[in-house]
């Protein structure tokens, strides 16, 4: 299981770095595959809200993996670690639309 959870890390890592990479852009940050960028007021401000959401999905992520590291926790453990997973993708667009409607750019 340590293997597993090994894996799990290596994408909280990825996420993380997402955010990074977020963080550091001259551009304005694409959350949606195949949507266009948004016009905002402020890019710095909202890419380091976007990359913030990031580095908070990339915790939680992480988080909700834990139960892998346990094996005596395996069926409930595994339970919460996939609806935890479930709740965080569900909040992540959520979370994002409150960024985009706070630096959107007023037409």
């Amino acid at each position: 299981m340590k293997t597993v959870f090994f894996i799990w890390s290596a994408v909280a890592l990825l996420l993380a770095g997402i955010g990074v990479w977020i963080w550091r852009s001259g551009k304005p940050a694409r959350f949606f595959t195949g949507a266009d960028a948004p016009e905002v007021n402020d890019l710095k401000k909202y890419n380091h809200a976007v990359g913030t959401l990031f580095w908070g999905y990339a915790l939680l992520f992480e988080a909700v993996g834990l139960p892998f590291l346990f094996p005596r926790m395996q069926p409930l453990g595994f339970l919460g670690t996939g609806l935890g997973v479930v709740a965080i993708s569900v909040a992540l667009p959520v979370f994002y639309s409150r960024i985009q409607e706070r630096f959107q750019q007023k037409k």
